[in-house]
């Protein structure tokens, strides 16, 4: 799978989907995440092993059609991101199922910041299962296209030939998953963020300042759906996950807790002022009832129902 321009893909159109609702009714949204979610599991379990050339920008929709396939092949030019927090949303596309496998805590940590990934980070966290020098590309590309095969054994001796180890650089978390998981093992975001602010107090840091940053900014209502989400995650298969995340989605465009993704596509997205009015304003506004809302199976309205899979296809989910 390849991106048609510069970028692999930077997620779906939620702005125009923000449109619709707001000129409409919720259930537009509702159908779009539908089977946006419905082709995330079918890539996931789909008998074929899939290659996604990660080239460029990979952001929220963008993985869930990647993501999810059995080969991610990332460059040095590769840009990773479930930017949702910061739009009033939360990491969806079965995100809680993949970031809660990456190494410790590291998935809660690029779920809630929004943080961008490069290619090495991507390989050495386990979101690309390759790196190949985009100077490679096109030799790789013509030799997958020869040969005739749904073999990944053969696939991924194909790939092997063109990759190559990528150093994480030095300045990068990835390498303080010990300060990682220190701070985001923490039971609530008041906590995640009280412990990165204790660690900035020992000496500026560059990646924990920018996290302290992001947080800070991000909807109060997402980061602590978000955490909940890639907890649940930890416990479940990527059905469920999607199941669950659907659900999540639905509350979020009925508007029944808060409107912060709507702010969020508005200040983002199409004003582009970057001056969100978030709605509760402070994680210490917002109560469990509130949260457990996101949860809760929605009224009138049916669940996500994914497609039956048989056998092998079923078990062909790709493992981080």
């Amino acid at each position: 799978m390849l991106g048609n321009g510069r970028a692999f893909c930077a997620g779906g159109d939620v702005a125009a989907v923000a449109h619709s609702i707001t000129e409409g009714h919720w259930t537009f949204g509702a159908n779009f995440f539908r089977n946006e979610f419905t082709l995330n599991y079918i890539i996931a379990t789909y008998s074929k092993p899939q290659v996604s050339i990660l080239h460029s920008i990979v952001m929220g929709g963008g993985a869930g059609v990647s993501i999810h396939g059995k080969f991610r092949v990332a460059t040095e030019k590769t840009v990773f991101a479930m930017p949702e927090t910061a739009l009033g949303l939360f990491p969806d596309i079965g995100a809680s199922y993949f970031l809660s496998r990456l190494p410790g805590f590291f998935g809660e940590y690029v779920g809630l910041t929004g943080v961008r990934l490069d290619g090495p980070e991507m390989l050495a966290c386990g979101l690309a299962t390759h790196f190949v020098p985009s100077m490679k590309l096109a030799l790789l590309e013509e030799s997958l296209t020869r040969v005739d095969t749904s073999d990944p054994n053969v696939i991924c001796a194909i790939i092997d030939q063109f990759s190559q180890q990528a150093p994480v650089k030095e300045s990068s978390a990835y390498n303080r998953l010990d300060l990682i998981e220190k701070c985001f093992s923490k039971r609530t975001v008041e906590e995640i963020l009280s412990a990165l602010e204790q660690e900035a107090e020992n000496g500026a840091i560059e990646w924990i300042t920018a996290a302290i940053q992001s947080l800070k900014k991000a909807s109060p209502i997402s980061l602590k759906i978000s955490l909940r989400s890639i907890r649940e995650g930890r416990l479940q298969g990527l059905d469920q996950c999607l199941i669950r995340e659907y659900r999540m989605c639905c509350h979020v465009l009925r508007k029944e807790v808060s409107k912060d993704f709507f702010e969020g596509c508005r200040a983002i997205l199409v004003d582009k002022d970057r001056n969100p009015k978030w709605e509760p304003s402070r994680l210490d506004l917002i109560d469990d009832k509130m949260v457990d809302r996101y949860f809760s199976k929605v009224d009138d309205w049916e669940d996500l129902k994914l497609p039956t899979r048989r056998g092998s296809a079923a078990a062909s989910i790709s493992k981080l």
